[in-house]
């Protein structure tokens, strides 16, 4: 069993972590240089040094055990956690030093992410030696991340209030029913009325979207997804309508590939918050992004899309 890390635990947690990047042992010999033989050798070392198996190999191939699986999960935080030292030990002198996870939930207008980029610009003028990570998930995904801490900050649109976490407002997004060329409806788009779609096929989201205030009885959804490419694809089809960002649906529309049916009476507009754990949970780092990011967004205006 594993009681210390010596410098030879830590080299053999690197290769492992590697084997499980690249797919098995024979898939890793290229990216580390060594050959299969010897990464075998080291992979059984660690595993008599934590005294379990990590995973299965051979002619049925490379699989991790439901402990390996677990100390993947270690194992990263691990590394993260060594770089993070190393990062701060090279810059002990500097005010903000560390790492800041954010999340985007992805397609945002381009003036949003313009935003973000001037904030992340912002924060760079800072004393600071501080690692990004940026990932783009889902709504709910984003939430769970900042929950358990793997984000700092999340920017996106979220349906519900978790108690746990705080919402800032940053923008509104307008939301508009589009058909695709090749739906019956497309020669009449532009002046329809509610009326005119019932029968008809929708593609809707997989979460809840309480300002749609959609409640017709004749509303038929036959497809949902949770991200605006595949609903632009659903929509695509001809054989569904559905509600896209109007930034988003905007290149469709100039190509002739999408029409709006009414954009007069048949649209929405979602609010975009910055999600993050309470103040009191944050460290100096993400207080200060934070602040860089609502400051940009009032010297912008604001809250239009």
């Amino acid at each position: 069993m594993l009681t210390n890390l010596s410098d030879l635990d830590l080299r053999l947690v690197r290769v492992f972590l590697a084997i499980v990047d690249a797919g098995g042992l024979s898939a890793a010999q290229a990216s580390l240089n060594v050959g299969q033989s010897t990464l075998s050798s080291q992979l059984a070392t660690l595993e008599t040094r934590l005294g379990f198996a990590l995973c299965t190999r051979g002619r049925s191939g490379f699989r991790l055990t439901p402990k390996g699986e677990r100390f993947v999960q270690l194992a990263r935080r691990l590394m993260d956690t060594l770089s993070d030292f190393s990062a701060e030990a090279r810059n002990v002198d500097r005010q903000l030093v560390g790492s800041l996870n954010i999340g985007l939930i992805g397609h945002a207008p381009m003036s949003q992410n313009v935003r973000i980029g001037q904030a992340i610009a912002r924060f760079r003028q800072r004393d600071e030696a501080v690692r990004f990570s940026i990932v783009v998930r889902p709504p709910g995904d984003l939430e769970e991340q900042l929950i358990s801490g793997q984000l700092q900050v999340a920017v996106g649109y979220f349906w519900h209030r978790v108690p746990t976490l705080d919402y800032t407002p940053l923008f509104s997004e307008r939301q508009v029913a589009c058909c695709g060329r090749e739906h019956p409806l497309f020669a009449r788009a532009g002046k329809l009325a509610m009326e005119d779609l019932v029968g008809f096929d929708w593609a809707w989201r997989s979460y809840p979207l309480p300002e749609a205030q959609l409640t017709q009885p004749a509303l038929r959804v036959t497809a949902v997804s949770d991200n605006m490419e595949a609903t632009a694809v659903l929509i695509l089809s001809g054989r569904h309508l559905g509600y896209l960002p109007e930034h988003f649906a905007a290149p469709y529309m100039e190509a002739g590939l999408l029409a709006p049916l009414n954009q007069a009476t048949m649209h929405y507009n979602v609010g975009f918050h910055m999600a993050s754990r309470k103040r009191a949970y944050l460290n100096d780092i993400a207080l200060a992004f934070q602040e860089d990011l609502r400051q940009v967004h009032l010297s912008m205006g604001g809250t239009q899309a």
